[in-house]
């Protein structure tokens, strides 16, 4: 009992990590990919580079002895193809809802999704249903994020239908991949490689879907010259390599958290592009909007609390995935509760 106690502030601190690292790289990463697609207007050919290096990284990474994959297998990717079809078609609704309307927009959208991974969770995955302090906070985010939109309008069809798309796949990415990580069995960077490789595959598809590939041919044959630029090189280098930092710790967080607290930590994480975007520039919302985001991030306070409170936990089977019971206690902002509190660990320890 003593040892378990002994490994407890080990776990807190390597879940907590994990987590402020997803946070800081998808913040970071929405405003790097801005920066890149105006010096590398091609969006498509942007996420396949991203794919491309994150893959490649994993495969070097694991050849020098640096980290550990499962090798690939055709078996396994058949599997794994359609959480990547899902996962690519995300990103592809994400990409035209922001070329069709404004970063607000998309917060709203994106702020929706916690309360239906729940229900999706609950439905689908057969969670226990949310607490009524959760279910609350969840309905405190979605407030606050509508009334943040509301103080600066002008949706148009087209940008509904992509935000609406956009929804219906970003919640299906959420509960899936969190169903392909729970069940599937392969480690962080096993998934990290399958993810982007596939992608990758996947990527020919919608270049064709989006005419784009039209538009990178025109641009080869009229003006070679500008992909060379060094403002392009730098951008897109740094989007690939916090495409590659992203994939690992988006997974490894999925691994330690729930499907919905991971989906609380990518809404948060959207503040700090809100932040950066009224540093450098007047496109932000009025004061009102400003405050509606104080009342959505109180909104994501009262959710990790009343997804730490302690609870009865399901007999654990494997330390590597367990989380101690004396961690029950511990501060209020631990991720790895909700775990817990939901029954996620007897999955996670047949993975």
């Amino acid at each position: 009992m003593s040892s378990i106690r002994f490994d407890a502030p080990k776990q807190y601190y390597a879940t907590s990590s994990l987590v402020i690292g997803y946070a800081l790289c998808s913040s970071l990463l929405a405003v790097i990919n801005k920066y890149a697609i105006t010096k590398f207007n091609y969006p498509g050919l942007l996420t396949a580079l991203q794919y491309l290096t994150s893959a490649l990284g994993v495969w070097v990474l694991g050849k020098l002895g640096f980290l550990h994959h499962d090798s690939f297998t055709w078996e396994t990717a058949k599997k794994f193809l359609p959480a990547a079809f899902v996962f690519y078609l995300a990103i592809f609704t994400n990409t035209n809802l922001l070329r069709h309307a404004n970063v607000d927009t998309f917060i709203v959208f994106r702020s929706l999704t916690p309360l239906l991974v729940a229900i999706a969770d609950t439905a689908f995955r057969k969670q226990p249903c949310p607490s009524k302090l959760t279910f609350v906070s969840l309905l405190i985010i979605l407030g606050g994020a509508v009334g943040y939109v509301a103080t600066d309008s002008g949706f148009t069809l087209t940008a509904y239908s992509w935000a609406f798309a956009y929804l219906v796949t970003i919640t299906t990415e959420m509960v899936y991949i969190k169903h392909m990580v729970t069940n599937l069995g392969l480690n962080t960077w096993g998934f990290v490689l399958y993810n982007n490789l596939l992608s990758l595959m996947v990527a020919p598809l919608f270049w064709i879907l989006t005419g784009e590939y039209s538009d990178v041919f025109a641009a080869l044959a009229t003006s070679s010259g500008s992909w060379l630029q060094s403002s392009a090189f730098f951008a897109v280098s740094l989007s690939c390599v916090f495409g590659l930092l992203i994939s690992f710790f988006g997974f490894a967080a999925r691994k330690a958290i729930s499907a919905t607290a991971f989906t609380v930590t990518g809404v948060v994480n959207k503040f700090l592009t809100v932040a950066i975007n009224v540093l450098i520039w007047d496109k932000h919302a009025s004061p009102f909007g400003l405050v509606c985001i104080l009342f959505t991030i109180s909104g994501g306070v009262l959710y990790q609390q009343s997804v730490t409170k302690p609870g009865s936990a399901p007999p654990q089977r494997e330390s590597t995935v367990s989380k101690q019971s004396s961690s029950e206690n511990d501060e209020g902002g631990d991720f790895e509760e909700e775990n817990q509190g939901r029954g996620i660990h007897g999955k996670l320890a047949s993975v």
